[in-house]
């Protein structure tokens, strides 16, 4: 049973790769956030366990990427974040169980068991407007029987969209969703890559999905343009 734990305190870290050894499971340790989603979707693990606070991108944001990469290992967000509205982010945002310090070892192993006999969890329904159709798992996109082919960045602007198809999303919305919550960049970024965007949903077949309101931002048409 392999186990990918992310946590940036080196001794705790230590402390529970022992102890999950010695409970029989092969455990992998990185200390930040951005190691934590590499071996997340390069390596295959029966769980990951996820601090939230953590350098680099934290472990909401970890959770929140790797289900957008298609990636469904369960995860136990394991944290001294222990609010009610924390561990509703965390549960939201695609993880499987939540865990607060200080912890019982012996819960630790016991949610770790029953996480890893579950598997993986459903993959998730497909997005569709119109005959516009997105795949989350297999991350492929359709347009009628035509497979198009998007760069990641691309694919996870067409999911935040589908996600919230008919409805009107500002930049600010698209860059935290898309991009990171600590961007600090050019905002019309997200223009450049709405306009390649386009050029692959919407320009080949005369249609207009994506549409700009202007002022507020961008909309996927419903119905698929």
């Amino acid at each position: 049973m392999r186990v990918l734990l992310v946590e940036d305190e080196v001794r705790l870290a230590e402390h529970v790769r022992r102890g999950l050894a010695a409970e029989g499971f092969v455990v992998d340790v990185v200390h930040d956030g951005n190691d934590g989603l590499f071996n997340a979707q390069v390596s295959g693990y029966d769980v990951v366990v996820l601090d939230i606070m953590l350098p680099g991108l934290n472990g909401y944001d970890v959770c929140r990427r790797m289900r957008a990469a298609g990636v469904w290992t369960p995860v136990l967000m394991l944290t001294a974040k222990d609010g009610e509205y924390d561990q509703a982010d965390a549960l939201d945002l695609g993880a499987d169980d939540y865990l607060t310090k200080p912890f019982s070892f012996l819960v630790l192993v016991a949610r770790l068991r029953a996480l890893i006999r579950r598997g993986a969890p459903v993959r998730p329904t497909l997005l569709v407007a119109g005959d516009l159709t997105l795949d989350p798992a297999s991350r492929t996109v359709l347009r009628g029987d035509r497979e198009l082919s998007l760069t990641p960045r691309e694919f996870n602007l067409l999911h935040f969209l589908l996600r919230h198809r008919g409805d009107v999303v500002s930049k600010t919305a698209i860059l935290e969703s898309v991009w990171d919550l600590n961007y600090d960049g050019d905002e019309n970024i997200v223009e450049v890559y709405v306009g390649y965007l386009r050029r692959k949903i919407d320009q080949p077949f005369g249609r207009h999905a994506v549409e700009t309101v202007r002022g507020a931002g961008y909309r996927l048409a419903a119905g698929g343009g």
